[in-house]
C-alpha cells in the first residue's frame, strides 16, 4: 500500500530544509511519496522543496494559492496525492529516523494513528517549559465534551477512506483544525491509535510575540469547539470559578516577567486568558 506524506507549508524557509532532509533520509519497503503544498508562501520555501526533487524521486508539489489556510491546503494536497495511507508533518519539525517505517506498518492495521513527539532535540530549556512534553507517553486529552484524546495535527496518520468519510478538514477553523478532525473521525466509529516507535521531533514557537499569538488562538478555538461538541458529554462543572482562577493566577504572578526563565509560561498563560475571553464574548458561550 502507498503513502503519501503531506506537508502544507507558509513561509518556512528556515525550517523546511531540515524536514526535508529528515524525509529524504527515510526507508521503507513499500512505495511511497512527499506532497509538498505551499499554501501562498512569499519567501524560499518552494525554491527549497524544488531542491529535493532528486533526493525525494516521489515529490509532489502542489500549489495551494487560491485560499490562505492549513485545512485548505491540507485537503488539497491529500487529493493530488495517490495513496490510500496518509500521513502529515508540519514543515517546521523533523521526523526522526525509522520515522517512516513506523507510520506505514502501523497504518496498515489501524485506520487511524499519532506519533510519539521529541520535545528536547529542537527546543532549549526554557522553551520546553511552557509547553511541557507533549505526546511523549501518550495522547493528548482533553477536559470538555467530547472528552475524546486527539494530537498534534503533524503527528497523524489516516487512511484515505476515514479522510474522505469524514469530509477531511473543516476549512471554516484557522485554528485546531487536527483536533476536530480527529474527533470528528472518533465519533464516526474510528479509535485513535498512539505510535509510539514513530517520533517526531518538535518545534515551539521561540519568541513571546509568537507564543502569545498561538495560545490567544488555541484558547479562543476551544471555546468555539467546546460549543460544537457539547451535545457529546456533560459540561464541565463551574467553568466560570475556573476561568477567574486564571486571572488571579496571572495577577499574582506578575512579577515572574522580571525573570526570562518563566517569561514565556506567564506569557503563554495570559494569551490563553485573553483568548477565553475572546472566545466567550465572539461564541457567547460560558468558558471553558
Amino acid at each position: 500500500m502507498k503513502l503519501s506524506v503531506v506537508i502544507a507549508c507558509y513561509n518556512e524557509e528556515g525550517t523546511l530544509g531540515g524536514q526535508l532532509e529528515a524525509l529524504a533520509g527515510q526507508e521503507w519497503s513499500e512505495p511511497w511519496e512527499v506532497v509538498f503544498v505551499d499554501n501562498r508562501s512569499t519567501d524560499n520555501s518552494r525554491a527549497i522543496a524544488e531542491q529535493f526533487r532528486d533526493r525525494l524521486p516521489n515529490l509532489r508539489i502542489v500549489d495551494a494559492s487560491e485560499k490562505q489556510g492549513k485545512s485548505f491546503a491540507l485537503n488539497k494536497g491529500i487529493r493530488a496525492s495517490a495513496s490510500e495511507l496518509i500521513a502529515f508533518v508540519d514543515a517546521d519539525d523533523q521526523v526522526a529516523p525509522g520515522w517512516l517505517p513506523a507510520v506505514g506498518e502501523a497504518l496498515k492495521k489501524h485506520e487511524l494513528i499519532a506519533t510519539r513527539t521529541d520535545c528536547e532535540t529542537l527546543n532549549n530549556e526554557n522553551i520546553r517549559r511552557y509547553r511541557g512534553d507533549l505526546q511523549l507517553n501518550g495522547l493528548l486529552t482533553i477536559h470538555y465534551p467530547p472528552y475524546l484524546p486527539h494530537a498534534s495535527g503533524g503527528t497523524i496518520g489516516i487512511t484515505r477512506a476515514l479522510h474522505d468519510k469524514i469530509g477531511g478538514f473543516d476549512e471554516s477553523l484557522r485554528c485546531l483544525e487536527d483536533t476536530d478532525y480527529l474527533w470528528r473521525a472518533q465519533l464516526a466509529g474510528a479509535t485513535l491509535h498512539y505510535v509510539p516507535e514513530a517520533v517526531l521531533r518538535v518545534r515551539f514557537r521561540t519568541t513571546l510575540k509568537g507564543i502569545y499569538r498561538q495560545y490567544r488562538a488555541y484558547a479562543e478555538h476551544n471555546v468555539l469547539l467546546s460549543k460544537r461538541y457539547r451535545d457529546y458529554g456533560d459540561p464541565m462543572p463551574q467553568p466560570w470559578r475556573k476561568y477567574l482562577r486564571r486571572w488571579m493566577y496571572l495577577l499574582r504572578n506578575i512579577k515572574k516577567l522580571r525573570r526570562a526563565p518563566y517569561r514565556a509560561k506567564w506569557v503563554g498563560k495570559l494569551a490563553w486568558a485573553v483568548g477565553v475571553t475572546r472566545g466567550v464574548i465572539k461564541y457567547r458561550v460560558p468558558p471553558m
